[in-house]
């Protein structure tokens, strides 16, 4: 199986992430006391033509992303209290697991390919690497959300770049900017 820069496989998982009610002190943990970093911060992220379950969402979030070894740990945390994929997961337990991202080459044919296992989509936007990313619902049943990720050359170049940084950080400069 082909893999990407980063070191994970085209089609597979790369990305775990969290819903957290402080993004500077989860931050802060995963520094600390797990050594995982740089992490790379994005204060805003509302996505481009972002849809929450049917609708055009106003959802504002912070998020920050970082490596630990060639898994993308993605930090999340809900700025407001607009409907959201985010937000409807903090209000029905708290922060924690929220969702895994996949690598995707075909967006339509792996939205389909759930849609007809029972997953409902519930949220799609634009990112700023380029693509889209859509994130499937399979119910309270699940362990997470699967978010699937325009595999796109925008995408494996900043992902790699995040890679490339946490290869023998030393803990210096330790939250820096998404772009």
């Amino acid at each position: 199986m082909a893999q990407f820069d980063f070191g994970q496989p085209h089609g597979g998982i790369i990305q775990m992430a969290y819903i957290v009610k402080d993004i500077q002190a989860a931050m802060r943990h995963w520094i600390d006391d797990l050594r995982v970093g740089p992490w790379f911060l994005l204060d805003s992220f509302t996505g481009i033509d972002p849809v929450y379950r049917g609708t055009a969402s106003k959802a504002d979030t912070t998020i920050a992303m970082a490596y630990a070894g060639h898994m993308l740990i993605e930090l999340i945390q809900p700025k407001d209290d607009h409907p959201s994929v985010y937000r409807e997961v903090m209000d029905r337990r708290g922060p924690g697991f929220h969702h895994f991202g996949v690598a995707s080459t075909d967006i339509a044919g792996d939205v389909a390919r759930l849609s007809a296992q029972g997953y409902q989509e519930a949220f799609r936007a634009g990112v700023p690497t380029g693509g889209v990313v859509v994130y499937m619902d399979g119910g309270p049943d699940q362990d997470g959300m699967i978010e699937f990720i325009e595999a796109n050359d925008g995408m494996e170049r900043a992902f790699t770049a995040f890679h490339t940084a946490s290869i023998g950080w030393d803990g210096s400069d330790p939250i820096r900017s998404f772009g």
